[in-house]
């Protein structure tokens, strides 16, 4: 028998019971013990668990059902009556009340509103499951596009490319802009992916980094080759740093990608057709360093995030990744190179509201101050516009 104490023992009941439906361990229409049981339970009397059970089907999360005793109440849809789904209400109370805290804890020590949003939206993305297709954001009800028609009814955009965290920032300020059922779908894919999918019309914007060795440009070489003659749109979502991501205090003395070979260093792969996959193929061409000397460079994964996650949790000494990556779960890193990441579009693309709403949150101190506390970003030529 568990006791309570003396003070508001109904409204601690009502707020267990109420904990207990936002957490889902009680479902719509499962029965609550009978009263006498229940008292039992807490150790208190009939009268104090039946003022429980009648606040909460006063808020509508209880309802008695005749011969069926005291259950959980299912969602309404009769708005009139009920104003709201109170389970609804009741999560999003929670949920506010548990984020609150910490958010007014670090505002308090002087984190500004921009570094607090950035920071929520590293860790949103660290410990978001990333979907076997690779989506990372709601897909949304939207029309296919084809490289002929750019029309898109339904206000969703179409991103397909590499992974960046400034993304989850990007989409999350377009969405709030134009509100619900518009923004970004993103799609990570891999920067050559970005591009084919552009070429196909599977894309309605690319986001790459892709450095030519031979030019030392950014992007646009390799733009030209996979939509040869096209007209076409370069927009700087941000410079960033590449770098291996490595265990605090690098315990292996990892200091550049020649030391990947060596014995008992465990490397952790991006995906082909990646930017950073084909950075580090360059990076050992010049070191001298053969694919087949290091240890785990078959091992592949999709973000910069789960190369950084894995170094985190010890399956792997070193990965190449973005600091910000690095940064989000507490890693050394050890700086490589510098590379324009940029989102590839047509021009007929950049006249949708989407796409331009998109424009305008990039040109925004405020999201450009977002991305640079994210670590690792260089925000001063964001949203500047170069053609093929």
């Amino acid at each position: 028998m568990t006791s309570l104490p003396s003070a508001s023992l109904y409204e601690r009941i009502a707020d267990d019971v109420l904990r207990r439906v936002v957490a889902g361990e009680l479902r719509p229409g499962q029965r609550l013990p009978p009263v006498r049981l229940a008292a039992r339970t807490w150790g208190v009397n009939l009268n104090t668990v039946s003022r429980a059970y009648a606040l909460l089907a006063e808020r509508g999360v209880l309802e008695t059902r005749a011969g069926g005793g005291t259950v959980v109440a299912a969602a309404q849809d009769d708005a009139r009556h009920w104003g709201a789904d109170p389970v609804a209400e009741a999560r999003a109370e929670r949920l506010r009340s548990t984020i609150g805290g910490p958010v007014l804890v670090a505002l308090g020590l002087g984190f500004s509103a921009t570094e607090v949003e950035a920071a929520v939206a590293t860790q949103l993305a660290r410990w978001r499951p990333a979907p076997e297709d690779g989506s990372v954001s709601p897909a949304g009800e939207g029309a296919a596009l084809s490289s002929q028609s750019p029309a898109i009814s339904s206000g969703v955009v179409r991103f397909v490319g590499s992974h960046d965290l400034s993304l989850e920032l990007l989409a999350g300020r377009v969405r709030a802009s134009l509100g619900d059922g518009a923004g970004l779908h993103v799609t990570v894919s891999g920067s050559l992916g970005g591009l084919f999918a552009l070429a196909h019309g599977a894309a309605d914007v690319a986001g790459c980094h892709l450095r030519d060795p031979e030019t030392g440009d950014d992007n646009l070489p390799f733009v030209r080759r996979v939509l040869p003659g096209e007209s076409l749109l370069l927009v700087t979502l941000a410079h960033r740093e590449q770098g291996l991501i490595v265990a605090r205090g690098n315990p292996k003395g990892v200091e550049g990608v020649a030391d990947l070979e060596r014995a008992g260093v465990a490397f952790v792969n991006r995906q082909r057709g990646s930017g950073t996959r084909v950075l580090l193929d360059e990076l050992l061409h010049e070191a001298g360093v053969a694919a087949t000397h290091v240890s785990g460079y078959g091992r592949e994964e999709a973000t910069h995030l789960a190369v950084a996650g894995a170094v985190a949790s010890g399956g792997a000494d070193v990965g190449l990744g973005i600091r910000a990556a690095a940064r989000a779960f507490g890693l050394d890193f050890v700086p490589l190179a510098r590379e324009r990441f940029e989102l590839v579009m047509r021009p007929a693309v950049a006249l949708l509201p989407t796409v331009r709403a998109m424009l305008d949150v990039l040109a925004s101190p405020d999201f450009q101050a977002a991305v640079h506390s994210l670590g690792g970003y260089d925000t001063s030529q964001t949203g500047q516009v170069r053609s093929t």
